[in-house]
């Protein structure tokens, strides 16, 4: 047994580049943009040609998390990648850091780009606001996949905030973007390492990467502001799934062996009638550091379904 299995639910949601440079460079064909949406401006790289499908980041990381599993959906799809919200080369925001709030987000950007529909990949933080777009726009969702964090108001959300591991959903107050100001590197370092199943998988050069983008004014402001949304987007979650029925695409729900495992699967059973489990083996919650291709690989091979 692992030692997160018996806390399996209860494991973090954490949860991008120096400017110049990224850890994992894309494809030389994807191209960046700013696009305004929904009252702010949104960083988005693009690339590919076909279907379209949606890679939304989670905390802890920014769009430049999917590199790897966008340089191989880019041979066959449109593949496009934001910023979340304030966070990684987005621009700052002050507020507006709700999930259904961040779907609008996600919305303005797929208008901007012709897009009428897509499949949708998120990790972490990112399947909240994935999630919150497969509610509110169904059509426009294809497949969803969901990987390795809860959805707040949903399942065994009640749980899952007793767990000690979870002590920065409650981090806040007047003083704490001050108390990190100068040492985001120390605030980040313990969640890359508590959840890898081996932190050296989570490189240094991606450390100093991120590190250096929360390091950014106002980006440790848009950070804590994720989770500080969470209660309101449990709120919106029961209110949606009562409004308006559970979720009718496939879903894939994935989770890391040494983290949510097949449990991720479970909290999506509660709000989806089309689930499939999948769990990518040697991997903590940080999927892309430590097992992307076999993340890619099941990914692409749910995609790949009639």
């Amino acid at each position: 047994m692992n030692r997160f299995s018996t806390a399996a639910i209860a494991i973090a949601m954490l949860a991008a580049t120096p400017v110049a440079a990224q850890v994992v460079p894309l494809p030389a064909s994807f191209q960046t943009q700013e696009i305004a949406a929904n009252g702010t401006t949104i960083h988005v790289r693009v690339g590919g040609k076909g279907p379209a499908v949606l890679l939304i980041h989670g905390y802890g990381e920014s769009g430049d998390m999917w590199s790897a599993m966008a340089a191989d959906l880019a041979r066959d799809h449109t593949v496009i990648i934001p910023d979340l919200r304030g966070m990684g080369l987005s621009a700052r925001a002050g507020d507006g850091f709700t999930k259904k709030n961040q779907a609008a987000d996600m919305a303005g950007v797929l208008d901007r780009l012709g897009i009428t529909g897509a499949d949708v990949v998120a990790h972490d933080i990112g399947n909240m606001v994935a999630y919150a777009f497969a509610m509110l726009h169904p059509e426009r969702v294809t497949r969803l996949v969901v990987i390795d964090a809860p959805v707040p108001g949903i399942g065994p959300w009640e749980e899952v905030l007793k767990n000690p591991l979870l002590w920065h959903f409650r981090f806040g107050g007047p003083d704490m973007e001050r108390l990190v100001a100068g040492r985001e590197r120390i605030y980040l370092d313990r969640f890359w390492n508590e959840f890898s199943a081996d932190p050296k998988r989570f490189d240094e050069a991606s450390r100093q990467h991120y590190a250096e983008l929360y390091a950014r004014p106002g980006a440790m402001h848009a950070g804590f502001s994720q989770f500080a949304a969470f209660d309101q987007d449990a709120i919106d979650n029961r209110a949606l799934l009562a409004e308006r029925g559970r979720l009718q695409m496939p879903v894939l729900a994935v989770g890391g062996e040494k983290s949510f495992g097949p449990m991720m699967a479970t909290v999506m059973r509660f709000t989806a009638d089309h689930v499939e489990e999948g769990v990518v083996p040697a991997s903590g919650h940080w999927i892309m550091e430590e097992n992307p291709e076999a993340t890619t690989q099941l990914v692409r091979k749910f995609l790949e379904k009639k």
